[in-house]
């Protein structure tokens, strides 16, 4: 295939996702970290994990937006806005940001309203002048993927022919890709299923068995089509691949950062000391509290996010959290058709 691919990002999901890509084209993989880039173009090695020789690094990213007409961005949500003013002056129209980062844009600093929220792709057209934007979100565990296990994902987009590229470049008997013109929704999906990951990781946690956690994910599954129909996206989605595809897959593996975050607060580690021990991004904890304060302001009830907000922020007791969310009232156990 005569292109070449793009990825920001050398953490383990873009290493994942360079190395799918790799099995169909050229990538160029561009870090910050001038040891990652050595590793890669000296050795073919990353973090012990083998690398095709069809990936070379680069820490220019003139470089990588002038070679490259695909680029997938895949880094953490707090730092896609000030990546996006970096590349905005040697991105153009004629390329394609097709990115894999499951979370939400907001300021910090104000209060969180609807308005103020933003998905990836907001973010990618708002700082850029790139018009054929996507998104890839599913359930993929990035060491079962390097391990050559099988799975799915989907691509979103308002573009056929976003979806059309990204299925070439990704696509292996290994990796089947859907494809979606839902792409909001599919980016809520991915951004909030991250909470409820954290949630069974807290049950997890306190070994408490999978009987509790199916609980969870299922009532928290209609938590998240709540919100995400507050915020202006369609059900379906949430029914898919990128929905409750990735949120069992996120909420019950322990290869999930969420899922490990949930159970080291559970064991009694602090939000830092989970942090640490993880060393990557775990997404769900800044969607936790855009979550808790979305709610707050569109006037929802959203009980199971509540009780992890005030687990992981307030220290509150997880087992009293429990009693209490066993014991909420709801009238009909689907509420979501």
């Amino acid at each position: 295939m005569d292109l070449k691919v793009g990825i920001v990002g050398a953490g383990s999901f873009g290493l994942t996702m360079a190395t799918l890509i790799s099995a169909n084209t050229d990538v160029i993989l561009y870090s910050r970290n001038a040891t990652k880039v050595e590793s890669i173009n000296q050795k073919n090695t990353l973090k012990g994990i083998s690398l095709s020789k069809n990936i070379k690094a680069t820490s220019d990213l003139t470089y990588l937006c002038k070679e490259c007409r695909l680029i997938v961005p895949v880094i953490p949500a707090a730092g896609m806005r000030i990546l996006l003013q970096q590349m905005s002056q040697h991105l153009t129209p004629s390329h394609f940001l097709i990115h894999a980062t499951k979370g939400l844009d907001y300021d910090a600093e104000s209060v969180i309203t609807k308005k103020n929220v933003f998905t990836m792709s907001q973010v990618i057209a708002q700082e850029t002048s790139v018009v054929r934007i996507g998104c890839i979100s599913g359930p993929n565990l990035a060491k079962e993927i390097l391990a050559g296990q099988p799975t799915a994902t989907v691509i979103a987009s308002e573009y056929d022919e976003v979806i059309d590229i990204g299925r070439k470049v990704l696509s292996s008997k290994r990796f089947f890709v859907f494809g979606s013109h839902r792409m909001y929704g599919v980016e809520l999906a991915g951004a909030l299923k991250n909470v409820f990951a954290i949630g069974t990781g807290l049950l997890g946690g306190m070994e408490l068995g999978k009987n509790l956690q199916a609980l969870l994910i299922t009532r928290g599954l209609q938590e998240m089509i709540a919100l995400g129909e507050a915020l202006g996206a369609k059900t379906e989605p949430f029914l898919g691949s990128a929905g409750i595809g990735d949120l069992i897959a996120t909420a019950t593996s322990e290869s999930s950062r969420n899922y490990s975050f949930g159970k080291l607060i559970a064991q009694g580690k602090t939000i830092e000391e989970a942090k640490d021990i993880l060393e990557e991004v775990a997404e769900g904890v800044h969607t936790l509290n855009v979550v808790k304060q979305l709610a707050k302001n569109l006037k929802m009830n959203l009980p199971i996010c509540e009780f992890i907000y005030h687990i992981v922020y307030n220290n509150y007791p997880v087992s009293r959290a429990l009693e209490k969310i066993m014991y909420y009232p709801s009238k009909n156990d689907v509420e979501f058709m």
